[in-house]
């Protein structure tokens, strides 16, 4: 599926081709820490299979807990993250966050991973009083 998306200001455009089937949350606490929320979505992409259009990204090498480090990659205006990927020189499979596409509502997370480090409220999130408009 061809995707494409941006930042929240605008200054970093790109498009992609991703497998919707491949959609998933992390919970780890990185992510959580990096979103400022209770998860990340992403889907793999191929490096080969990503084309960034406009803008010029900042990247912040995290080491995780396991010793392996990851390449997070945002706007540097905004900071909006973009995706997040390998570092070495190994093949790259870049991690898009899928609410930057402007097709996100036909990327549905198909998988959770690092559950065991997801927030307790995330089960039971559709319990939650809402309103249409805050």
């Amino acid at each position: 599926m061809k995707i494409d998306g941006s930042c929240q200001c605008g200054s970093i455009s790109y498009e992609a081709e991703a497998d919707p089937n491949l959609v998933g949350i992390c919970h780890c606490t990185d992510c959580q820490k990096f979103s400022g929320g209770g998860f990340r979505i992403g889907v793999p992409v191929p490096e080969e299979a990503f084309t960034l259009l406009s803008g010029k990204p900042k990247t912040y090498i995290k080491t995780a807990e396991s010793g392996g480090k990851r390449a997070q990659v945002f706007c540097s205006i905004c900071g909006t993250h973009i995706y997040s990927t390998s570092v070495g020189d190994e093949p790259k499979v870049l991690r898009i966050r899928t609410p930057t596409a402007n097709q996100s509502s036909q990327l549905p997370p198909k998988s959770q991973g690092w559950f065991r480090s997801a927030q307790t409220w995330v089960t039971a999130i559709s319990a939650i009083p809402s309103r249409e408009k805050y």
